[in-house]
């Protein structure tokens, strides 16, 4: 019931989204309601989608500011790391529900020089955590402790990770990326009608708390379209990471306001929590799909191998023939990640403390083992595929790319979980603290309503990072850069950036045609796919119904904001998804 709500606000929010105020360098598709009854006009729309084109450089992000700002690093010289840390930075001012100072996630880089690398700067748990932590004394899941208490805040990985990639693959100084964050912050930013919508949603949480309210109300009143949000609280913060580093968050007044925050309302954080919290290089999962090389983040996300598991079990089957969203078409990619879903829920969590089989989940033996299960006729019932159902995610994450004109890519997807996570602000510290630990199976080894048993990979532990479907994702051809995918969305994550990767590589589309695209996804429970307005034909959901399938029509999820070398013209393409019209892609 959580994630169906979820998915419904974040279809209210597009419903009411506005222009994002740059519509000259926005080129994809009109933003406009859709309905389940306009297939062919939705198909008609997306052929005449158009990318944003430059020859040198490209940004895109979720919003337009924090767009603008990694444009101009990038046009001062920097690279694409200092692009995405300063973009980075700017998403904590201008997308408070989702861009943070307070969370953590993942980067994925390409260097011109070939190297693949990933950064996991995912938050951890508490070195008090424990695995009954969000059971009552009868051994029941507590409702809400786990996403609206202090329990449900982990130690935040942004602040580390972001200087973590800038010291060791950025040229410019962390003063320099992050003076545009700093200036949004203290100088404040136009509000969209976008903007004010995602802040509408949480109105009545932010009159609860005096330190949140005196930001995120204009006196104790909704902001409106038009107005300027300040936040001088986030500006002072963000001075004393320009001024200390990483260890002016972990060690200094920042933290000393985080553990007593945590201290005053239960939680568990304490200064030992801070500074030991460290982030982790990691050598990317990759898979080869038609020629193509895709670069994705290893766990603890089960976003890359998830990917490339289902792309594995597709890889025979003629797509590009069958054509997008055909009924084989459907069948086969449904019946792909019902199996990798259960795969990934059983198997994945945190290496450091779980033996992730990820060598055996993507091979060519494993593939066809699930290929020889699939009947061609046919739906497999959910009931029928082995597998433990995972923790429930939230969607409201956001994701950036970023290529420079050297060829450096970088592949953003970071969070704090719920729509501004726990809602809550330490102190004067002007940032939102996450509710990621309500990522972590809440009761390990209990049937849960599907009568089915949750492993214990992904249950909490002190100091354990929890799984996640984040998914940046960077695609090579022959070694070079291709494309830059990912996108927000908790579990649809998964489905989100695997289809943009499909409808370039095996249905031709341009880059904004590929995010723009209606989707699908099939994640084994519940037993039935949700669909977008436009994917299916009345022709195709009969003859698939016929087959077994049931669907749940959902308006819009997921917010892909990607970036294609296009290898006729060599130019590349950014594509901002219509889902987010505050987003930009921009570029030189």
């Amino acid at each position: 019931m959580r994630s169906v709500f979820l998915l419904l606000l974040g279809a209210l929010l597009l419903a009411g989204a506005g222009p994002d105020g740059a519509p000259a360098r926005a080129q994809g598709m009109p933003v406009q309601a859709l309905d389940s009854t306009a297939g062919g006009e939705q198909r008609a729309a997306l052929r005449s989608a158009r990318p944003v084109t430059a020859r040198h450089a490209m940004v895109v992000t979720a919003q337009h500011y924090a767009s603008e700002v990694g444009l101009r690093i990038l046009r001062q010289g920097g690279n694409a790391v200092d692009a995405a840390v300063a973009i980075g930075y700017a998403l904590a001012v201008v997308e408070p529900c989702c861009g943070n100072l307070g969370g953590g996630g993942f980067m994925v880089i390409h260097l011109a020089s070939g190297r693949n690398l990933f950064l996991d700067f995912r938050e951890k748990a508490p070195l008090a955590a424990t695995p009954t932590m969000f059971q009552d004394a009868q051994g029941n899941v507590a409702a809400g402790r786990s996403t609206q208490t202090y329990l449900a805040v982990g130690v935040p990985g942004t602040v580390l990770g972001l200087d973590t990639a800038l010291k060791q693959y950025g040229t410019m100084s962390l003063k320099q990326v992050i003076a545009p964050a700093i200036a949004l912050a203290e100088h404040g930013y136009v509000l969209q009608q976008g903007d004010v919508n995602v802040l509408d949603t949480r109105i009545q949480d932010f009159a609860e708390h005096p330190n949140v309210a005196g930001i995120f109300l204009n006196h104790g009143k909704p902001w409106q379209v038009g107005d300027v949000l300040k936040q001088p609280e986030l500006a002072r913060t963000l001075k004393l990471i320009a001024k200390g580093g990483a260890k002016a968050f972990y060690q200094g007044p920042i933290a000393q306001a985080l553990v007593a925050a945590s201290e005053k309302h239960g939680g568990l954080l304490t200064p030992k929590d801070l500074a030991d919290y460290s982030v982790a290089w990691a050598k990317p999962v990759e898979c080869e799909y038609r020629g193509y090389t895709v670069v994705s983040d290893p766990p603890p996300s089960s976003g890359g191998t998830t990917i490339c598991e289902i792309l594995q079990i597709i890889k025979p089957y003629p797509f590009s023939r069958w054509g997008y969203a055909a009924v084989q078409t459907t069948h086969y990619l449904a019946e792909a990640e019902r199996h990798a879903f259960a795969d990934r829920n059983s198997a994945l969590g945190d290496p450091a403390f779980v033996n992730n089989p990820v060598a055996r989940l993507i091979s060519p033996p494993h593939a066809a083992s699930i290929r020889a299960r699939i009947l061609p006729d046919r739906a497999t019932p959910s009931s029928e595929v082995k597998g433990d159902p995972g923790a429930a995610e939230g969607r409201h994450t956001t994701h950036y790319s970023v290529v420079d004109a050297k060829g450096n890519a970088v592949g953003v997807t970071y969070t704090i979980n719920y729509l501004f996570g726990l809602g809550q602000m330490a102190g004067d510290t002007g940032f939102f603290l996450n509710n990621e630990m309500d990522d972590f199976t809440s009761k390990p080894g209990v049937p849960n309503t599907f009568g089915l048993v949750q492993g214990t990979a992904n249950e909490v532990q002190p100091g354990k990072r929890p799984l996640s479907s984040m998914a940046p994702t960077i695609v090579l051809k022959r070694g070079r850069l291709f494309m830059v995918t990912g996108s927000p969305g908790g579990s649809t994550i998964i489905s989100t950036t695997l289809e943009s990767i499909l409808n370039v590589v095996d249905f031709g589309m341009n880059m904004q045609q590929a995010v723009d695209a209606p989707r699908m996804h099939m994640q084994w429970y519940p037993d039935e796919i949700f669909v977008e307005p436009g994917y299916l034909t009345a022709s195709t959901q009969a003859a698939l119904e016929a087959m077994g399938y049931r669907f749940k029509p959902v308006p819009a999820w997921g917010a892909d904001e990607a970036i294609l070398v296009n290898p006729k013209t060599h130019l590349l393409e950014g594509a901002n998804d219509r889902r987010r019209p505050a987003g930009l892609a921009i570029g030189y």
